[in-house]
């Protein structure tokens, strides 16, 4: 079966057990393809594109569902921002004026501080319509539970941007450490966790001040992150040691390691927040963690599984490969493969829309 230009095993519609209502559609950043390709969990093939969004890796969505936030990775001249066409119903002076650049944008850096741009996607549409300014090339994206704030990560220059998604404006910048990685927000979003790869660490950050506060030790190299449906234990994937910690955030230290193998990446947790999944991208595998028993089960996946999203409300994995334009579905239970898609680039950080 082909669905716009992409193939798809027949294992997948045979084997995904989920109701059309349950399953979201999964939205994959394709980095320096410029695209975003969007695919519908319950039928297991791509339906639509978006395109225009920049070398985008870091990809998160707002709870309503309704706007994608995607940053680029890759930097770019200062006034070289470009916005969508102007409706027909909208005159010139109104459309320069929705779209002008706000001052909180970081525009007026000179062009060798880094600009990238940050593309608001409205998602039903599949289009983007509006770019915001940022210093520093974009990784990754999280956004803030009540839908206002997203931040993005900025290895080049350590530390975050939060951007009000109403002004469509850079509110703060905030030092973290060395090559921030990931973010995700506590659930009632007053604090944000920041991964810094460059100093094996996690800060938390104070979102009412937007200052830095406790600086957590981690294991070796920190990239990607989740946190417990309940705010209480952040989980990081440890690329230089080949492990996982979870850092109980009361105590604000790592309370157990878990052996992951070379190269971690992608990690997530399951629905019920009873399993921890990873994949280890060094070693061709996929890792599940029963976290009450500690429980480790695995499965041979390669090349090289790269980022993993756990899909809501069904059984299944997503997982990306960095070697290939490929995305396996796989069963949580069992970690076997149920099917495999054709993707046009390799797919970075997913993110989940229920429909």
């Amino acid at each position: 079966m082909k669905a716009m230009g992409t193939t798809l095993s027949s294992a997948v519609l045979a084997a995904v057990s989920v109701t059309a209502a349950a399953a979201p559609e999964i939205y994959i950043p394709l980095g320096d393809s410029g695209r975003v390709q969007i695919v519908d969990s319950a039928k297991g093939r791509v339906v639509g594109v978006i395109e225009d969004v920049g070398n985008a890796h870091g990809l998160a969505v707002t709870p309503d569902g309704r706007t994608l936030v995607a940053g680029s990775f890759a930097e770019e001249p200062v006034g070289s921002e470009r916005t969508p066409p102007r409706p027909a119903s909208v005159s010139e002076a109104e459309h320069a004026k929705h779209h002008a650049v706000p001052s909180g944008d970081a525009t007026a850096q000179p062009p060798s501080s880094g600009i990238s741009y940050v593309s608001v996607v409205d998602a039903a549409a599949r289009k983007v319509v509006r770019r915001v300014a940022v210093r520093g090339a974009v990784h990754h994206v999280a956004i803030s539970p009540d839908g206002k704030i997203a931040v993005t990560t900025h290895p080049g220059r350590g530390g975050i941007s939060a951007i009000d998604l109403d002004r469509f404006a850079v509110v703060a910048e905030v030092p973290t450490g060395a090559a921030p990685n990931y973010a995700v927000f506590s659930p009632d979003g007053r604090k944000v966790y920041v991964s810094n790869t460059g100093d094996s660490s996690v800060s938390e950050i104070d979102t009412d001040t937007w200052s830095a506060g406790r600086r957590i030790a981690t294991g070796q190299g920190p990239e990607h992150l989740v946190l417990s449906a309940d705010g209480g234990t952040l989980y990081t994937n440890n690329v230089a040691d080949g492990t996982a910690s979870a850092i109980t955030i009361a105590q604000g230290r790592v309370t157990r390691t878990y052996a992951i193998g070379a190269a971690p990446h992608g990690i997530d947790l399951s629905d019920d927040g009873a399993t921890l999944f990873a994949t280890s991208k060094g070693e061709n595998r996929l890792v599940a963690i029963d976290l009450a028993s500690g429980r480790v089960r695995t499965a041979a996946l390669g090349p090289a599984p790269y980022h993993l999203t756990a899909v809501r409300g069904t059984d299944m994995l997503y997982v990306s490969s960095r070697a290939e334009n490929r995305i396996w579905v796989i069963d949580q239970e069992t970690l076997e493969t149920r099917g495999e898609l054709t993707i046009g680039g390799i797919g970075h950080q997913m993110a989940l829309v229920s429909r």
